[in-house]
């Protein structure tokens, strides 16, 4: 049975928080409930309007988002909701009870060139997975089928997913030109289609690796809590809109060295070694003075 865990994450409208799971709730559909007579498809939404400060529920990817009444502050609830929340989900009770329709799901995707040159990110207008997922062959891609079904072209070499985008990397083969619409249509078809991007189970694997639960590790010093917060504020978001990702690995005391390894279209790629001597490694001493002498980037 699934392990639901969920994150208090507040909104731009302070009547409403989202309270985001480690697991999908729903797929390609959102849901808007007014009251309880609204909710009667959704045993969870029936559920938070027996709170009387409940006004809206929305249900919608992997998150529940509430709207109070103006009777009670968040701060003096959120934490028991969040907690009927996680008893709710996993007691395995059901979400929504409405049967799933097979009619197609409004998606589209676009090609997104990258700084590597062998790497292409295929974005879309949706969520697809809520964790970096990387996959360098068929093998390691038993936990996604549409992994799978793009290392049945010949000329995949490896894929990489994160949020809502899909970078794949490719051979010499193939040049962009000829391979781009074919992998666009693919990549299309399969989420349009509503099927399961990635296993519950191989991201439940992944998010292990992710730095929220490497914070949670008592066994990390301080030091590198602090170069994983630097590293997830300033250069993710960057590497991110490159079709990458960079994970913290391990920080040296002794020789002040940081590993981190590279993901995506990072992985491998020529500017790599001097995006990180130039700019990560820079910041990185700016920030946290003597303590760090040097950073050493790890392909994925």
């Amino acid at each position: 049975m699934k392990e639901f865990t969920i994150t208090v994450v507040e909104t731009n409208n302070p009547a409403i928080l989202k309270f985001e799971t480690n697991h999908f709730l729903v797929q390609h559909q959102n849901y808007e409930f007014k009251n309880i007579d609204e909710a009667k498809n959704s045993p969870l939404a029936q559920q938070l309007f027996y709170l009387p400060f409940v006004k809206t529920v929305y249900i919608s990817g992997n998150f529940v988002a509430i709207e109070r009444y103006d009777i009670v502050d968040w701060s003096d609830v959120k934490d028991e909701t969040a907690q009927q929340l996680v008893e709710y989900l996993n007691a395995g009770e059901p979400i929504i009870t409405e049967q799933q329709t097979t009619k197609k799901v409004a998606v589209s995707i676009y090609a997104e060139v990258t700084p590597n040159p062998a790497v292409m990110k295929f974005v879309a207008n949706r969520k697809l997975v809520p964790a970096t997922l990387e996959y360098k062959n068929i093998d390691e891609a038993k936990g996604s089928e549409l992994a799978k079904e793009l290392f049945h072209f010949p000329f995949v070499k490896e894929v990489f997913m994160d949020e809502n985008y899909i970078s794949v990397t490719k051979f010499d083969v193939a040049e962009w030109e000829d391979i781009t619409l074919q992998l666009r249509e693919h990549i299309r078809d399969f989420v349009a289609d509503g099927k399961e991007v990635a296993s519950t189970q191989s991201i439940v694997q992944k998010s292990k690796e992710t730095p929220a639960h490497q914070l949670k590790n008592e066994n990390l010093d301080d030091t590198s809590k602090q170069i994983i917060d630097i590293l997830e504020e300033y250069v993710k978001p960057a590497v991110a809109s490159d079709g990458g990702n960079i994970l913290f690995q391990s920080y040296e005391e002794e020789s002040k060295t940081v590993n981190v390894i590279l993901q995506g279209a990072c992985s491998g790629c020529p500017s790599s070694t001097f995006t990180l001597k130039n700019g990560i490694e820079t910041m990185l001493k700016n920030m946290m003075g003597d303590k760090v002498n040097e950073v050493i980037a790890l392909n994925g």
